[in-house]
């Protein structure tokens, strides 16, 4: 069973920065393309970034791109979200996901795509 455990959330100002963790179990985790999403107070949840199994492809939503930057850890079962300049519109629960398929492109993901979904941590910026 596929289980996902996100981490590193918390109450922050504009302009700080937050790293968030997600640790995966259940499965061999270098094979799976595995995303980080968002939803805020009365929204969708929304793409923020993802990053391929190999950890040498990522994309990201281009209101963070300048800002956050995602990488994993094949050896620690981690992927990470490194988020610097935080600003109050980044405000949001914060969800870790992976695909069911292993191996593949990350070029046409879509929300639809992901299958397992962590609990969420929630990311709070004040301004």
């Amino acid at each position: 069973q596929v289980q996902l455990v996100e981490s590193g959330g918390g109450l922050v100002q504009a302009g700080a920065s937050l790293t968030l963790s997600c640790v995966a179990s259940g499965r061999p985790f270098s094979r799976y393309n595995m995303g980080w999403f968002r939803q805020a107070p009365g929204k969708e949840r929304a793409f923020v970034a993802h990053i391929n199994w190999a950890g040498d492809r990522k994309y990201y939503t281009n209101s963070v791109k300048a800002r956050f930057t995602i990488s994993r850890d094949n050896s620690k079962n981690t992927m990470y979200l490194q988020m610097n300049n935080l600003e109050p519109e980044d405000t949001a629960v914060y969800y870790c996901a992976t695909v069911r398929d292993p191996f593949g492109s990350i070029a046409d993901l879509r929300l639809a795509d992901y299958t397992y979904w962590g609990q969420g941590t929630q990311v709070t910026v004040s301004s």
